[in-house]
């Protein structure tokens, strides 16, 4: 045993010193997973602006009605114009107009449009509801003013300051949110499918080390020394296996720290990302053991990789395949190992909850692990 982890060490610190797989390793994965979090880790506030200019006192209330509202910031404009450029260079989310004579129109009972702008993309479309709602709000005040005006002989002004006041005075109303089933945020399931997608292609790209080894007759060398063929094997699956697993706990603990991603039940993401580090492990002695030379290698890791990992979802959701295309993405492992995330990271789910999907990864780790044991002891002693 001593033999297969001084093998294992080996094989690690070899990779460690390789500058293209330090870069595959410590660099190229937090570009991307920087690049998620800057989409999606960031807050979500949208920022609105507003043009009032000369929508009287009526229109200075929807404003200071958004301005308190939770969910939006606000920040004023001079004109229409200046309002929508801002839209345009995407200094706002979105804009919203309270048109000149505002409070006038809607005194002598005119239905007043207020224009939204918004690009079709980011936290704007999802500020348009906040808005909408806000909107209403006044609305509702506005017709039991006019309602209150109507039946009392009142002017407009007592009407309104009645029904305000009625409205303050109403019952509270509690909104409990509660998520059923649950999904995984954003920016989390997008660390979840990097790290699926990188543990894999590291391994297969580590594949070139032993096909190196294998060509200068190192392992030969080995074999010729007192360590047998299986300490030798054991040793390049240790050493396989400790690069697999060092980029998957790499990629979850800098997830964790810079970015505060939740990675759920401890136990349940660890069975995961072992199980899925072994699979890249068969994956890796398998290609080392059948592919010829280290070139063969580095374009079959970085085009096989990347293929499984579109077909598997670590590209584009899953949720989002039709059912055909979503039923071919479980023939990968990958698939499965983001089926066991989506549940932890979404549902809080334990070992239990994912134990199908572990089941079938422990599967693929042992089938793979066995095709690529047998090949390379033939490859070795043949």
């Amino acid at each position: 045993m001593r033999s297969a982890l001084a093998i294992a060490g080996t094989n690690l610190r070899r990779v460690l010193r390789d500058r293209t797989a330090t870069f595959f390793i410590f660099v190229f994965p937090f570009m991307i997973i920087l690049a998620i979090g800057a989409v999606f880790g960031a807050s979500s506030t949208p920022l609105l602006g507003v043009s009032s200019a000369g929508s009287g006192p009526l229109g200075a209330d929807l404003l200071t009605r958004l301005e308190r509202t939770e969910g939006i910031r606000v920040r004023s404009y001079p004109d229409r114009g200046s309002l929508t450029r801002a839209v345009q260079r995407g200094q706002v989310e979105a804009g919203l107009v309270i048109p000149g004579g505002f409070d006038r129109e809607v005194r002598g009972g005119a239905t007043v449009s207020l224009p939204y702008i918004a690009r079709p993309v980011g936290a704007a479309q999802g500020g348009s509801a906040i808005v909408a709602g806000v909107v209403d709000e006044q609305a509702a005040v506005l017709r039991a003013a006019r309602f209150g005006q109507r039946e009392t002989g009142s002017s407009f002004d007592q009407a309104l300051a009645r029904a305000t006041a009625a409205s303050r005075e109403g019952p509270p109303v509690a909104v409990v949110e509660r998520s059923v089933g649950g999904t995984a945020g954003t920016f989390a399931y997008g660390a979840a499918q990097e790290l699926i997608l990188f543990v894999f292609v590291v391994s297969l790209g580590a594949s070139s080390m032993l096909i190196e080894s294998r060509r200068l007759g190192v392992s030969r060398r080995m074999l010729a020394s007192p360590t047998s063929a299986r300490t030798i094997v054991m040793g390049e699956g240790l050493g396989r296996f400790a690069i697999a697993l060092f980029q998957g706990v790499l990629i979850a603990g800098v997830t964790l720290v810079l970015f505060g991603v939740d990675w759920g039940d401890p136990a349940a993401t660890a069975a995961v990302v072992i199980l899925f580090a072994l699979v890249g492990t068969g994956a890796a002695m398998l290609a080392g053991s059948v592919l010829e030379n280290a070139q063969q290698a580095g374009s079959f890791g970085v085009f096989f990789g990347l293929l499984l990992a579109a077909l598997g979802g670590c590209m584009v959701p899953l949720e989002i395949f039709p059912p055909t295309m979503r039923t071919i993405a479980h023939l990968t492992p990958h698939a499965w190992a983001l089926d066991a995330f989506s549940k932890i990271l979404g549902r809080g789910a334990g070992i239990g909850g994912v134990a199908p999907q572990l089941g079938v990864l422990a599967l693929y780790a042992g089938v793979l692990l066995a095709l690529a044991t047998v090949s390379f002891r033939r490859r070795l002693t043949g």
